[in-house]
């Protein structure tokens, strides 16, 4: 009885966070497939977060950059690192593990920063020497655009394009204030 008791809160909790996941506005209605392979050694190592959709997960971050390395089990070691609320401020973390899903293109990962539970990870497209990427999933709801460097307004406009020429409403992206060069 007790791990019923127990069991409930954690199910409604669950239920509920799934829930939140799944609403809210979709930048894509039609999510296109990834239009290149992924050459995975290629991606691992740091990027930095020129834009995104804005998400309750990310209020308040800037200075966002992403980790990626190879674990000894055969995943990939995921660390978010963002500044709360200016480039020079707090930091915070959030350590994941990704798997491949798609073992012919590379482009589709599974996410997780909580136990069983993961998330679609699609790199939609990137730069042919792994300099940008454009990350996304199947629901069209999240969408994030990644530099090896901190971006110049150049590299921000040419990326927004890119997604825009993806399917994706780019009114809707929140650009990522990053440290200067």
């Amino acid at each position: 009885m007790r791990t019923s008791l127990l069991a409930l809160p954690l199910a409604l909790s669950l239920a509920t966070t799934l829930g939140a996941c799944a609403s809210g506005p979709v930048g894509n209605p039609n999510p296109p497939q990834p239009a290149k392979s992924v050459e995975l050694d290629r991606y691992l190592g740091k990027w930095y977060e020129v834009a995104r959709y804005d998400m309750r997960f990310q209020k308040g971050c800037e200075g966002v950059t992403a980790e990626y390395s190879k674990r000894p089990d055969g995943l990939i070691r995921v660390l978010n690192t963002c500044r709360q609320d200016a480039v020079d401020g707090p930091v915070r973390t959030a350590e994941a593990k990704a798997k491949v899903v798609d073992t012919v293109t590379n482009a589709k990962l599974k996410v997780s920063f909580f136990g069983p539970f993961f998330g679609d990870y699609w790199i939609m497209d990137h730069a042919d020497d792994y300099s940008w990427a454009i990350v996304g999933e199947g629901s069209g709801r999240y969408l994030w655009l990644l530099s090896r460097q901190p971006p110049s307004d150049a590299d921000r406009t040419a990326l927004t394009a890119r997604a825009k020429a993806l399917g994706y409403d780019v009114g809707m992206l929140r650009p990522t204030k990053q440290p200067p060069r």
